[in-house]
């Protein structure tokens, strides 16, 4: 992203293609080509399992929200923070951008209710996938 991404948020809410709290937009003009690129890819996650080693995160789980994001959560909402966030999960390995927030809360707490270490590996087979074949990633 460019060096200013946080203050041109403001002006981009509007242009938000998603509902709820969470802001995705496919053209995003705050990511540079090669931050394109990294997030089609899903390369722009591998600094990420350092905080897996860490023990801040795991491979598999809800994606960590903005704390921004968090502050207009409903208290349904807020059941997808009562596990340790993940690098991927549900969401991401099978319908990422194409849901909206509620939808993706749903896949959330739907992971959260059938976690197992079996589901997990499921979940990391799908995200290999994904990388290879991008569903939606922007």
């Amino acid at each position: 992203m460019h060096v200013d991404a946080d203050k041109k948020l403001a002006e981009l809410k509007a242009q938000n293609e998603v509902d709820g709290p969470m802001f995705k937009m496919k053209n995003d003009p705050r990511v540079t080509r090669v931050g394109h690129f990294l997030r089609k890819t899903s390369l722009d996650e591998l600094p990420q399992l350092f905080n897996v080693l860490l023990g801040n995160m795991s491979l598999v789980g809800p994606r960590p929200p903005l704390p921004s994001e968090v502050l207009e959560y409903t208290e349904y909402d807020k059941q997808r923070l009562w596990v340790i966030p993940g690098i991927t999960g549900l969401w991401q390995a099978t319908v990422r951008n194409s849901v909206g927030f509620h939808e993706m809360v749903e896949l959330d707490l739907e992971y959260i209710q059938r976690a197992s270490l079996w589901f997990d590996f499921i979940i990391l087979l799908k995200t290999v996938k994904v990388v290879f074949k991008p569903n939606d990633a922007y």
